[in-house]
């Protein structure tokens, strides 16, 4: 006797919610640290808007070099002028929002002279910021869920070698979770070797200051085209970085009804969508909320 099907209505609904669920799940990132009049760390958090913020930015590493946290206009890291973001870390976590280091920038000093180099900043990211130990901790005794490569100068070198050697930490009980900032004309100059390692959770593209593959309007071949590109990487997921406003970023940047009709509706089916980036909370003056409904 043929078996009955045990397909119901209820059961293709509950799969096609699924689906949908799965197609919007993505979450909003933000970029903290930079500039004095952007508000709190905790407030931003408690806002509700944000999944990940990443601190910006460690300038100084690497080469010898003793490492600089510069918090613009938040705190004086020197005299342990920022332990007292410690708390505001812990409110962060607490409400289920990841905070992450992010090292490099635009005008850091930084690079890596050799794989023993990469390891030694990767111990000093771990005990002052991750799950380890140091009596001169920056940021207090909270503890970050990772590090964000935002490399954007220096050398391409040891980059691999250093998500290697941070990743491995993970093994000691609590995730390390690694980001990464790259430009979006692929491959990235500064860690496309990097992400070759397959280590990385989140990847958020930089699609603005690079009009070769931004989204323009009317014409989204190149945004698309570079797009696909980056969500073939092996990586967990891929974000679209953008500018909070026009004045974040020379250009690339997309009018909230323009991004959530056209450029979301198109990306969104990816297996590997993350969700938005945005440069940065000091810019951010309502764009995260006109955008977190459809993100």
């Amino acid at each position: 006797m043929a078996s009955k099907s045990s397909t119901s209505p209820a059961f293709l609904f509950s799969v096609i919610l699924a689906l949908v669920v799965g197609i919007h799940g993505g979450g909003i990132t933000i970029y903290w640290g930079q500039n004095g009049g952007e508000g709190t760390l905790a407030d931003t958090c408690a806002s509700g808007n944000y999944n990940i913020v990443n601190l910006a930015f460690l300038t100084v590493f690497g080469n010898g070099q003793t490492p600089v946290i510069n918090l613009a206009g938040h705190c004086e890291p020197s005299g342990g002028g920022c332990t007292g973001l410690s708390s505001d870390i812990k409110s962060c976590q607490a409400s289920g929002v990841k905070v992450m280091l992010s090292i490099g920038g635009a005008s850091g000093t930084y690079s890596l002279a050799s794989a023993d180099d990469a390891r030694q900043v990767a111990t000093y990211l771990w005990d002052n910021f991750l799950g380890g130990q140091s009596t001169s901790r920056p940021l207090g005794d909270a503890v970050l869920d990772g590090i964000d490569f935002d490399i954007e100068g220096g050398s391409p070198q040891h980059w691999d070698e250093l998500a290697t050697s941070l990743s491995a930490y993970s093994s000691s009980g609590k995730k390390v979770y690694l980001t990464a900032s790259p430009q979006c004309p692929y491959p990235d100059a500064w860690v496309g070797g990097a992400l070759q390692t397959g280590l990385f959770d989140y990847v958020w593209v930089q699609f603005y200051n690079n009009p070769s593959c931004e989204y323009s309007s009317g014409d989204m071949t190149n945004f698309i085209n570079a797009w696909n590109q980056w969500t073939s990487i092996s990586a967990g997921q891929i974000f679209l970085g953008l500018p909070a406003s026009p004045e974040a970023a020379n250009n690339g940047f997309i009018p909230a009804s323009d991004l959530t009709s056209n450029v979301l509706p198109a990306i969104k089916g990816s297996a590997k969508y993350g969700g938005v980036m945005l440069w940065s909370k000091f810019y951010d003056n309502g764009y995260s909320s006109s955008i977190k409904g459809s993100v």
